[in-house]
C-alpha cells in the first residue's frame, strides 16, 4: 500500500495517569520522574497497561496503518532505557545542557555502559497481543544518550561512551526483533541540535547499533518538540549524512519547519517517514493539507517509499486533538493514494 501512516512514537498520556501541567512545565526529564505519574507505584503498571491499550485503540480508531505503543509507559522517550543500563548512577544524577543549552539533571556515567537486561521487549510483546496491525517500538540512539548524560567515566569522552550505549542498544534491538517487531526506530534528535560530533563519531556509533540487524530499522532526527521548542530552522544541520546509515528508513519533520522537500533527494536509498503534521499549532489540518505536504515530497523521492506521520511525538498534545490530527493524516493519504491510483 503507499503512503502507510504511523506515529512517531508516543500518543498522549492521559490526564488521569501523567500530571500533564508538570510534565509540560519541564524539558523531558533525562532521570526518572516517578513524581509525575498520579497513580501510586502499586497500582502504576496496570494503569499504564490500560492507557497503551487506550492509545493502541486510538490509532487503530483513526487509521493508523503501523501502530506503536503510544510510549505510555515513559516520562520521556530516552529516559527509561538510559537508566536501565549498568554503568549509570541514577541516585545521584549529574548535569548536562539541553539542546536550548539550560543544564538539566541528566544519567551520570560512573562505570563501563553494559545492558543488564530487556528493557522494552515486554513493552514490544503488550503491543502485540493488543493489535492485529504492524507494530512499531522506539528506542533512544547511543549519540543521543551520550549526549543526555554526565559522562564521569572513559576519561569523560563522550564518543567512547556512545560506543558501548551503541552495544547495548544492538543488543535490545536483537530483541525486539526477536520478540516480534516489525519496525525498530531509534531516535536521534541530538544529531540534529550537535552535528559536529555527530559527524565525528555519532553515525559511527549509530552504525554500531545497527550493525547486523536484518530487520527493518528506522531512524527519527528532528528539531526538537514543538512544544518546547517554537523554533524553526529552514533546513537540517544533519541529514544527507543518513544516507550513509544502515537503516532503512528515516523520520524527518516537514510540516511546522515548511521544509523543502528537495532534501530528500540526499536520501535516494532510504524510506522517508514523512511528517505532515504540525505539531506545534493545535488547529486541525484538512485532509487537503495533509495531501498537499505529501504532494511536496514526490518530486523528491518515490511514493512507495513514503511512510506519512506527525512531525514528531504526540505526547504534549491534548488527546482530542491529537485523535482529529491522525484522522485527518489517514484522510490526506488516501487522497493522494487515489489521485495516483487514477492515474
Amino acid at each position: 500500500m503507499l503512503f502507510p501512516t504511523t506515529l512517531v512514537g508516543s500518543y498522549p498520556q492521559p490526564e488521569w495517569l501523567i500530571d500533564r501541567k508538570k510534565l509540560a512545565g519541564r524539558f523531558p526529564p533525562r532521570v526518572r520522574a516517578m513524581e509525575l505519574w498520579r497513580i501510586p507505584a502499586p497500582y502504576l503498571a496496570e494503569a499504564q497497561d490500560d492507557a497503551t491499550v487506550l492509545a493502541i485503540c486510538a490509532q487503530e480508531a483513526a487509521g493508523i496503518d503501523i501502530v506503536t505503543d503510544g510510549e505510555i509507559r515513559r516520562e520521556s522517550y530516552s529516559n527509561r532505557f538510559a537508566t536501565a543500563l549498568e554503568g549509570v548512577d541514577i541516585d545521584n544524577p549529574g548535569t548536562a545542557l539541553d539542546r536550548s543549552g539550560h543544564a538539566n539533571p541528566v544519567p551520570r556515567v560512573v562505570g563501563k555502559i553494559r545492558r543488564k537486561h530487556p528493557v522494552e521487549v515486554e513493552d514490544l510483546k503488550f503491543l502485540k497481543r493488543h493489535t492485529n496491525r504492524q507494530v512499531k517500538i522506539t528506542v533512544p540512539g547511543p549519540f543521543t544518550m551520550a549526549q543526555q548524560a554526565q559522562i564521569d567515566y572513559y576519561d569523560q569522552s563522550r564518543e567512547a561512551a556512545s560506543m558501548d550505549y551503541a552495544v547495548a542498544v544492538n543488543e535490545e534491538i536483537r530483541d525486539l526483533f526477536a520478540a516480534g517487531a516489525d519496525i525498530v526506530q531509534i531516535d536521534e534528535p541530538y544529531m540534529q541540535a550537535r552535528p559536529d560530533e555527530a559527524r565525528q563519531f555519532g553515525l559511527r556509533a549509530l552504525n554500531i547499533a545497527l550493525e547486523g540487524i536484518t530487520g527493518t530499522t528506522a531512524v527519527h532526527i528532528c528539531f526538537g518538540y514543538a512544544a518546547i521548542i517554537h523554533a524553526r530552522p529552514s533546513g537540517y544541520s544533519f541529514l544527507g549524512e543518513l544516507s550513509r546509515c544502515a537503516c532503512r528508513q528515516v523520520s524527518i519533520e516537514t510540516a511546522q519547519s515548511n521544509l523543502d522537500c528537495a532534501v530528500l533527494g540526499q536520501l535516494p536509498d532510504k524510506k522517508i517517514i514523512l511528517g505532515v503534521i504540525n505539531l506545534e499549532d493545535q488547529t486541525i489540518e484538512t485532509p487537503a493539507v495533509v495531501a498537499a505536504r505529501i504532494r511536496r515530497a514526490l518530486p523528491h523521492t518515490k511514493a512507495e517509499n513514503i511512510i506519512v506521520a506527525p512531525d514528531c511525538g504526540m505526547k504534549y498534545l491534548p488527546r482530542e486533538v491529537a485523535d482529529a490530527k491522525l484522522r485527518a493524516m489517514v484522510a490526506g493519504a488516501q487522497i493522494v493514494r487515489n489521485e495516483l491510483a487514477s492515474r
